[in-house]
């Protein structure tokens, strides 16, 4: 895995900074709260996306079924401060683009964000009784000790392979896997094999308790932002012309999907949680007008088009934008999974 040596020594103080933190906690120095009612965190201990919002998603399609759940973000890169709770109208600049993405998703799921998780929990649970909250990308905040701590461990990037910022992408030492209950390997390959998967595990696991899953990215069919057509990209032509639209951590595989159905595939990428000018909006139709295929698209995420959805576009743009959804999806032991969810919240 590549790295800048030079930047190694400041990983070493930075992670230095972080353990002090984490054994405060360990050791009670510092508050960690916990609450009566079931909290489930999902996260990850690096910088770049491990796919915790498919992943949040998924446990709340899980339990919506039979309980009555919330989900608390931070609202990462919202223009508005403290608690918010997401009603029809609230705009993504307001919630954040990844909640604005998950309440749309789900309607009948109360959906709030707040920078400081202990007061999000207590007024979400002062206003209403709920049977979870699953809390999106709060592993390492450590004011509240989750009854449940699922790690995303991004299979590309294998944190016991990394460094500490500024050299890699880990927040905080490996060893801290050792506070999750579960570890999802994300964003695998369809066809790993199974004796990869034994040794990953054997590496990640840190006791015969903590479990170990695999899963992968599963796209569904891109559909017109704001509309109600779709685009079944079997029926493209190789040279229908596809572009790209991307402000995500990472949109490699995305793109290496795309490339299945299309040679003619132009890539527009910024990064995660861009903020789109009126710049970006030229650069796109100019890219546009470079394609004279009566053919062409512009294929986004769910997460841009919660940003782009809102913004003054040209008909001929806006008319063009097919946003590609996204569901986590477990390689095998799926039924597993679900079972660990469902018994932590009937215990």
């Amino acid at each position: 895995m590549k790295t800048s040596t030079i930047l190694r020594p400041l990983g070493v103080v930075y992670g230095i900074v972080t353990g002090i933190r984490n054994l405060m906690y360990d050791c009670g120095v510092i508050k960690s709260n916990k609450f009566n009612t079931p909290v489930i965190s999902i996260g990850n201990i690096t910088v770049g996306g491990t796919g915790k919002t498919p992943h949040t998603e998924y446990v709340a399609r899980l339990l919506k079924r039979d309980h009555k759940i919330a989900v608390l973000s931070r609202g990462y890169g919202r223009k508005s401060r403290g608690f918010v709770s997401y009603t029809p109208g609230t705009p993504a600049t307001i919630i954040g683009d990844e909640p604005f993405q998950i309440a749309n998703k789900f309607p009948d799921i109360r959906v709030a964000v707040d920078e400081k998780r202990v007061h999000g929990i207590n007024t979400l649970l002062n206003s209403e009784k709920y049977d979870a909250i699953l809390l999106d990308d709060a592993f390492q905040h450590r004011k509240v000790t989750p009854s449940l701590n699922i790690l995303l461990v991004d299979y590309n990037r294998n944190i016991m392979d990394d460094y500490m910022l500024p050299a890699g992408r880990l927040r905080e030492w490996p060893n801290n896997r050792k506070r999750a209950d579960i570890i999802i390997v994300t964003k695998c390959p369809q066809n790993i094999k199974g004796d990869e998967m034994d040794r990953i595990a054997k590496q990640l696991s840190t006791s015969a308790e903590q479990k170990v899953f695999f899963s992968y990215i599963k796209y569904g069919v891109p559909y017109l932002m704001g509309g109600n057509s779709t685009l079944n990209l079997e029926n493209l032509n190789r040279d229908d012309s596809i572009i790209l639209l991307a402000g995500i951590a990472s949109p490699v595989q995305m793109q290496n999907y795309i490339r299945q159905y299309s040679d003619n595939i132009e890539l527009l990428e910024y990064g995660d949680h861009h903020n789109f000018s009126v710049s970006d909006l030229n650069r796109l139709e100019e890219t546009v007008s470079k394609y004279c295929s009566k053919n062409r698209y512009i294929i986004t995420t769910e997460k841009d088009a919660a940003r782009l959805n809102s913004m003054n576009l040209a008909d001929h743009i806006r008319q063009n934008i097919y946003v590609l959804p996204i569901e986590a999806a477990f390689i095998k032991d799926g039924t597993i999974f679900d079972n660990c969810i469902i018994e932590h919240l009937n215990r």
